[in-house]
């Protein structure tokens, strides 16, 4: 299994760059005032004392410019685990180099090698570059499944 050498799992020191490209991801999908991670919560989430909060980080030029940030999912009806890939993004000026695809491909890597079953994510339904390329790579749609969110005060209600 050949990997590519501009991609690689997430240290401490990357933290900073992770927190911008996040904010820079939430910008491009029009929720910006929605994003609210701090460096801390993200070093706790990734590297803490039980991280359930995976990133695989793409560079360019020796610069962060990408990442994966992923954690694990759980098929019943497979019985085995998988990922979620909670967000994946590349600065702009970098698209175009292979690095998308570099980061999705380490994270199918993780699959194949750990017999994980599934790499499932969410994609916008504006988001047209986004779709053209997982289509290329051959994803599909999930499109008998919709997706429900509990947040904020729904949330604080329903657990109260």
């Amino acid at each position: 299994m050949q990997t590519d050498e501009r991609v690689r799992r997430a240290r401490p020191d990357d933290v900073p760059a992770l927190v911008e490209l996040i904010y820079s991801l939430a910008e491009y999908e029009r929720a910006r005032d929605q994003c609210h991670v701090t460096a801390e919560q993200l070093q706790t989430a990734l590297f803490g004392d039980k991280p359930a909060v995976f990133c695989h980080v793409a560079e360019h030029e020796g610069e962060v410019a990408g990442c994966a940030i992923w954690f694990l999912s759980f098929s019943t009806w497979r019985g085995v685990h998988g990922i979620y890939l909670e967000d994946l993004y590349v600065r702009p000026e970098t698209r175009g180099t292979g690095l998308g695809k570099a980061l999705l491909t380490a994270l199918a890597q993780e699959c194949v090698t750990q017999g994980y079953e599934r790499l499932e994510w969410s994609v916008l339904n504006w988001n047209t570059p986004a779709i053209n390329f997982y289509k290329s790579l051959s994803a599909g749609p999930q499109d008998e499944w919709m997706v429900y969110r509990l947040t904020d005060e729904a949330l604080t209600q329903l657990g109260s």
